[in-house]
């Protein structure tokens, strides 16, 4: 602790220092070494928020600072009291890499983690801000990721950059650690915050509070203050109806507190408030200002017929975190910054219901619907114009019924497309922000686009997928269908050559077009059933990162009067027919070698 303090002490020193004297050539920081998370950039001129990566501090839950002498967690195996280890990556359980890991028992429902305590970030990549700042250029620095080279083009706001000094004072490298921004902590695709987010609950400050009960009408509340909600409810009863909030300026000191807690929303729902709002405009151009936040267990917010507009990164439409309730209906919801999703949660998750409505997300990292909760959506329209339009992490929940999504995301913006182009996400990050456990995605009628990439990408995580009576539309003639595979783990997301997923898909009274792949690390259990038609093929191919094989890589099912009909020739490990195949002139080959035809 002596030697974090005197190491911060000497970082704040250094950049009032440097504020004086000019960045990055004053030889003072000759030979020096200095690390900050970035919070602006000017083509190659970075700001930097300075401190110092938190190794031996865990997040927020308290976890043991210690990881040394912790067991790789298991994946949970239907045992109730299971837990997970914290600071280890994601690994198969009892060490035997030749097995996948079982899918947990369905009537456990309750494979989280010891204490409900999140896993420390991988790695130790927790960051924490000493409050100073420095301004350097890295236009001639030597700048690496990972042990490769990289361009200051690839540098983001919310990475961790090391930057060491030569002898002249002048900035000669420097070491990138891309920010986890999931999609809620962790994921590229996904909404999320910077580093460093306090062990506590940090609300900061709010221009107005109402703490007692009532009622309030056609009243505007405003904020321009950093740290500061435009609005608070701190543990009342309250009826609001016409409201304005506007929260026009300032920012968090802590992005991910204002992922977490609510800092710097436009309105904050806290310590168990019960707030009904209807007929309200919210709007916030703040960095980090979301725009309706409920947080904390025992705390509901129930509005409808309202209009929510943020305009700044880390800024969600409505935001859910800690365990807390969003019951939302006939919204209409637009996000424009990066990480920004119109419908999002984070890390303690909740519960969110949405009936009716627009939620419709402009920026980067910013799908339609993050979730790090049980998220449930009807009849609305969810339209992410520049990310994937669903992410789910974790041991939590997207449902869908008679909703249109349609999602757009880059090729060459947000870190997860260095993995896939997708339009439905579901993973683990490891960030600590959701429990390991069973991912589920439902959909049930309305229309499912992509615009760009794979339908549907699994990784690193347990999942339980189920289409029922929607329509699929891929835009993108090189998109599969579903792809289930292992990943780079680049971003911290399992461990590489081991992190594949398990997926049991089930398509009832499905049509599904398009090519499935699985990794040999990955297992998918399909069936068809109740009339389902699959026009398309299934393929086995190697993990990319040499991982171990595993067996059952592909296993499907066909019931009675249900139609397979092949587009190429297939690779399974098995298969049960009791409906029609229709070969084509195509095989099926399965794992005994036996050739289908």
């Amino acid at each position: 602790m002596k030697k974090k303090l005197i190491a911060l002490l000497c970082a704040a020193a250094m950049a009032v220092s440097l504020a004086a004297c000019g960045a990055g050539t004053d030889t003072t920081y000759a030979g020096q070494t200095l690390t900050g998370r970035v919070t602006a950039m000017d083509g190659t001129t970075v700001t930097l928020a300075l401190g110092e990566p938190a190794e031996d501090a865990a997040p927020s839950g308290g976890a043991p600072s210690d990881s040394s002498s912790q067991q790789p967690p298991e994946m949970p195996s239907g045992d109730s009291g299971s837990s997970q280890p914290t600071g280890t990556p994601l690994e198969k359980p009892d060490g035997d890499s030749s097995q996948p890991p079982e899918m947990p028992d369905s009537s456990s429902g309750s494979d989280s983690q010891q204490g409900g305590t999140p896993p420390e970030m991988p790695g130790g990549s927790s960051f924490t801000e000493n409050g100073e700042t420095l301004t350097v250029d890295i236009a001639k620095a030597d700048i690496t990721r990972d042990g490769e080279s990289v361009t200051a083009s690839d540098v983001a706001v919310d990475d961790i950059l090391t930057v060491t000094f030569d002898d002249s004072g002048a900035v000669s490298a420097v070491e990138l650690t891309a920010a986890d921004s999931g999609m809620g902590g962790g994921m590229g695709g996904a909404p999320s915050g910077g580093f460093g987010g306090s062990s506590e609950v940090t609300q900061g400050d709010s221009a107005n509070t109402i703490s007692e009960n009532g009622t309030c009408t056609d009243t505007t509340y405003t904020s321009t203050g950093d740290d500061e909600n435009a609005l608070r409810i701190d543990g009342a009863d309250v009826t609001l109806d016409g409201i304005t909030v506007d929260k026009s300026a300032g920012a968090t000191s802590n992005t991910e507190n204002g992922d977490f807690y609510g800092v710097n929303a436009a309105l904050l729902a806290t310590n168990g408030a019960d707030v009904t709002i209807t007929n309200a405009r919210v709007t916030s151009s703040a960095q980090n200002g979301n725009g309706v936040f409920s947080y904390g267990s025992g705390t509901t917010v129930n509005i409808s017929n309202s209009v929510i507009t943020t305009t700044a990164d880390n800024s969600g439409g409505i935001q859910t975190t800690g365990g807390g309730t969003t019951i939302a209906s006939d919204l209409i919801v637009t996000t424009s910054g990066n990480s920004s999703a119109a419908i999002r949660s984070d890390r303690g998750g909740g519960t969110v219901s949405v009936d009716g409505g627009s939620y419709v997300s402009n920026g980067y990292n910013s799908p339609a619907v993050y979730s790090t909760a049980d998220i449930t959506v009807k009849n609305a329209t969810l339209t992410a114009n520049n990310s994937e339009a669903l992410v789910i992490e974790g041991k939590n929940s997207i449902v869908l019924e008679n909703c249109d999504v349609t999602g757009n995301m880059s090729d060459t913006k947000g870190s997860s497309s260095e993995e896939n182009v997708h339009n439905v996400m579901i993973y683990q990050s490891m960030s600590g922000d959701a429990d390991v456990g069973t991912s589920t995605f439902s959909m049930t009628g309305g229309t499912l686009t992509a615009r760009n990439g794979d339908m549907i990408y699994v990784t690193n995580t347990h999942c339980v997928l189920t289409l029922s009576g929607v329509t699929l539309k891929n835009e993108d003639a090189d998109g599969v269908l579903l792809r289930v595979v292992g990943n780079s783990a680049s971003h911290g997301w399992g461990t590489a050559g081991s992190n594949g997923a398990q997926v049991a898909f089930t398509a009832d009274g499905q049509v599904l077009t398009g090519d499935i792949v699985v990794d040999t690390i990955s297992t998918l259990d399909m069936t068809l059933t109740n009339g389902s038609t699959f026009t398309g093929t299934i393929s086995i191919i190697d993990n990319a990162q040499g991982g171990t094989a595993v067996s059952d890589n592909a296993v499907v099912t066909i019931d009675s009067g249900c139609t397979w009909t092949l587009t190429g020739n297939c690779t399974l490990t098995s298969l049960t027919n009791n409906g029609t195949i229709n070969f084509n002139g195509y095989t099926i080959t399965l794992a005994d070698g036996t050739v289908l035809q």
